[in-house]
């Protein structure tokens, strides 16, 4: 029936909607930073993390892809504890949080300008599902200064958990660091 809609009656219009629709659905990105090196000692390379290079241009999003009831992104592994890789306290509470609670920080889209701050989403991977407390963002918009402990912007399709989130997932210790997951928001 929607076809035949789409085919009779309103054709152009269809188009234009489908292009509308494809579009809203796409994540482009929003910019570029140049690296810079850091000072001596001033980035904190805990769980394998990067640091940003004199020259090197990074890529930065305002956005993330759409969220859904299975959305992919990358988990990535991060310290939320004082002196951990994830540098300051956390966005959502300016409070540090137990490497062995179930805590993530999510993409600046997906962040959603603090909206899911403190509120809990369900993360499955490896077989396995965990329920953790989103308590950060992982900026995508902004890095390799002091405020980003010198470190790139992060993609825009990441949730950066703590050890607690990939040993609920039974994740082997030496794998943890990069994995393919899906997430949702929680009821």
């Amino acid at each position: 029936m929607k076809k035949q809609v789409c085919s009779s009656v309103f054709p152009l219009l269809c188009i234009f909607l489908l292009f509308l629709s494809a579009e809203a659905q796409t994540c482009r990105p929003s910019g570029r930073i140049q690296g810079q090196n850091p000072p001596p000692g001033q980035c904190n390379t805990e769980n394998d993390s990067d640091c940003c290079k004199d020259g090197k241009w990074y890529t930065t999003y305002k956005c993330s892809p759409p969220v859904s009831s299975q959305t992919k992104a990358t988990l990535t592994l991060n310290s939320f504890e004082p002196g951990g890789d994830g540098g300051a306290p956390s966005e959502c509470d300016n409070q540090y949080h137990s490497d062995n609670d179930p805590v993530v920080a999510l993409s600046t889209g997906w962040f959603n300008h603090k909206k899911r701050c403190l509120k809990y989403i369900n993360i499955h991977g490896n077989g396995k599902s965990v329920r953790a407390k989103v308590v950060d963002e992982c900026d995508s918009t902004m890095g390799c200064d002091s405020d980003h402990d010198y470190q790139p912007p992060c993609p825009n399709n990441i949730v950066d958990a703590s050890k607690a989130v990939w040993k609920a997932l039974g994740v082997p210790e030496n794998k943890w660091g990069e994995m393919d997951i899906y997430w949702s928001d929680t009821d």
